[in-house]
């Protein structure tokens, strides 16, 4: 539902002037999971998901062992140089061969975004399951189409080059203003020509899941567990930063795209779905001011709700 609140105008100009402070444009959606109460920036804009398209991999693995289709102890046996995908974290990282469960493999997928991880269970799952699944939780702008070495490949494909030649290239500052330009208008960061969703949209998929919604109580337990344990602390604690708040999420990153989406729980019992999806003038990989302004952005739209929601009760 739609509020009108007296102060929501000068609360957006909060979230647009502090997004401009650090020159990123910024597409935002907030909830209270439990009364709907919501504020939103941009909230129905196609937004380029990054890494957070595992979130939807992730539910539709949990749903696959509520209906028995999958089991989280089967365990996945892959070979030193099998699936191979680029990334600096879990599995893609490995040099040997690994034996792990499911369920572990998808707590690497999540914790530390790892992209191999991700790709086969990606493999496992098949992209109609996991489509059909975001449809019957009504989200029709929110579509995984790729996995991560399938992003890497339409990179490498549009630019001309390996990703190895334009790591080089940033690590020595020779990314030039036309190479530059190509970035830009690849499809991986391109919303409607790569993964994408809208931050309400995201919002709405993980309020669902903190209500038992669609999938099962079950299934939804293991997504919150799963999601509860990112080892990423700087985008949504930024601005929750005491330890008796409870946040879960999930960041994307990629050249000109910086995000999170999650879930901020506090000891009073408000619960709050909340993304940021940021669109960067730069392709360089650390940004701590943008890092930072995703939990400042998220800050102001749930100190809004919360207000809010006060309000509501002291006016009932």
């Amino acid at each position: 539902m739609t509020i009108t609140h007296p102060e929501l105008a000068t609360v957006r100009d909060a979230l647009s002037a502090t997004l401009t402070a650090v020159g990123v444009r910024g597409y935002v959606h907030a909830i209270d999971i439990d009364s709907g109460l919501e504020i939103g920036l941009d909230a129905d804009t196609p937004v380029v998901a990054a890494s957070v398209f595992k979130v939807p991999v992730l539910v539709e693995l949990c749903r696959q062992y509520s209906t028995g289709q999958r089991s989280p102890v089967e365990r996945v046996k892959i070979a030193a140089n099998e699936r191979r995908t680029d990334g600096s974290t879990g599995i893609s990282a490995m040099l040997d061969d690994i034996d792990l469960s499911l369920r572990d493999l998808s707590f690497l997928m999540m914790s530390v975004s790892d992209n191999r991880a991700t790709d086969i269970i990606v493999d496992l799952l098949g992209y109609d399951a996991i489509n059909a699944t975001l449809g019957s939780f009504g989200l029709s702008d929110t579509v995984v189409t790729r996995d991560c070495a399938g992003l890497f490949v339409t990179v490498e494909e549009d630019l001309g080059t390996s990703l190895e030649e334009l790591a080089a290239s940033a690590a020595t500052g020779g990314i030039t203003p036309e190479m530059r330009q190509a970035l830009q208008n690849t499809r991986a960061a391109t919303a409607e020509l790569t993964n994408h969703t809208t931050p309400r949209e995201i919002t709405s998929l993980l309020a669902a899941i903190w209500r038992d919604e669609v999938i099962g109580a079950e299934a939804s337990t293991e997504v919150r567990r799963i999601l509860a344990q990112q080892a990423w602390p700087h985008r949504l604690t930024a601005g929750f930063p005491h330890s008796n708040i409870k946040v879960s999420g999930k960041t994307g990153t990629l050249f000109y795209t910086r995000n999170e989406a999650g879930v901020v729980e506090f000891p009073d019992g408000g619960r709050y779905a909340v993304g940021v999806f940021l669109r960067e003038p730069t392709e360089e990989t650390r940004n701590p001011d943008a890092d930072r302004v995703i939990g400042t952005v998220a800050k102001l739209a749930i100190d809004y709700l919360r207000q809010s929601q006060a309000e509501s009760s002291e006016n009932a």
